[in-house]
């Protein structure tokens, strides 16, 4: 296997009964020939772990390891990772399928970066494809300035394949945004993403997506004013905390980019007419790399910027 060197597949679970085993099986016939694969249960209480442990008794390269308690997604995926001892990383959850040659493709397009990441097509929870793939949604390119994730990530982390030492380099992940878009941020300071235009993922979407692509309705009533306003104040918080993040994360070698984050961590820190002012300012200078993540014309881009001047994103 010296040719292949061994990629980890960690696969993140919680209450995943309905949709793993499917996902468990595309793993495993991969035509990669070197994988091993993690998964880390988040203290399911449906039958996931039951399945968990079938496919572990069934395949000598799965170990199944079960928490105690309830770490959250990021953090479920922050501790699998940890315990991969492979070269190579490809994150997974729970309720995808991944086509055979998907992590043979990765591997061989991915040259010296330290990321890359592939298209996929949206599916339902009857296996059914819904007609889009994600790039009709979201800008799939590849990414080399940490600037162009300073409000978003169009990189999904099922769609990744990483190099260990990124994210030795980027643990522990930020409790305030996704680990893939963490991940995304640091890869910027070490060559950046690459995108495969290939779709090799079915990436499900239903009611129970910690991060979906398209939004799923569901029956929530409508919450009180006052809740509305908690919510807002807390996501506003959450808000500054991963700007805060990005500022102190950004490697001082990058010194145009740290000046950004700074200046952007001023401009977020009240709603004052002069924070106003250089958010919007700020946005306008930098909308092409701020939005490099969405699908916008350029009057949108514009639109976009002075909307900052009544809030935060």
């Amino acid at each position: 296997m010296n040719d292949y060197p061994l990629i980890s597949v960690v696969v993140a679970t919680y209450n995943g009964a309905k949709f793993i085993g499917a996902q468990l099986d595309s793993i495993i016939t991969q035509t990669y020939p070197n994988i091993e694969i993690i998964i880390v249960d988040d203290n399911s209480t449906d039958e996931t772990q039951q399945i968990l442990h079938q496919y572990a008794a069934t395949y000598e390269n799965i170990k199944v390891h079960i928490n105690a308690t309830n770490l959250g997604y990021v953090k479920n995926f922050e501790k699998g990772m940890v315990l991969a001892t492979g070269d190579f990383i490809a994150p997974s959850d729970q309720d995808d399928i991944w086509l055979p040659e998907k992590l043979s493709t990765l591997m061989h397009e991915r040259g010296d970066h330290v990321i890359v990441y592939c298209n996929s097509i949206l599916i339902d929870e009857q296996n059914n494809k819904i007609g889009k793939k994600l790039s009709d949604i979201k800008r799939l390119i590849s990414y080399d300035n940490p600037i162009m994730f300073a409000v978003g990530n169009a990189a999904p982390g099922h769609a990744m394949l990483i190099k260990k030492e990124l994210i030795t380099k980027t643990i522990p992940f930020p409790n305030m945004i996704p680990h893939d878009y963490a991940l995304g941020y640091m890869a910027c300071f070490f060559g950046g993403l690459k995108y495969v235009d290939q779709p090799l993922v079915l990436y499900r979407q239903h009611q129970n997506n910690v991060f979906a692509a398209v939004k799923i309705a569901d029956s929530q009533t409508q919450r009180s004013r006052r809740t509305r306003e908690k919510k807002k104040a807390a996501e506003t918080e959450k808000i500054r905390e991963r700007v805060t993040w990005l500022y102190n994360t950004c490697a001082e070698t990058h010194i145009t980019e740290k000046i950004f984050f700074k200046r952007m961590l001023d401009a977020y820190s009240s709603f004052s007419f002069l924070n106003n002012c250089s958010r919007v300012a700020l946005f306008l200078k930098y909308r092409d790399l701020i939005l490099a993540h969405k699908n916008r014309s350029e009057l949108r881009k514009i639109l976009y910027a002075f909307k900052l001047f009544f809030k935060i994103v």
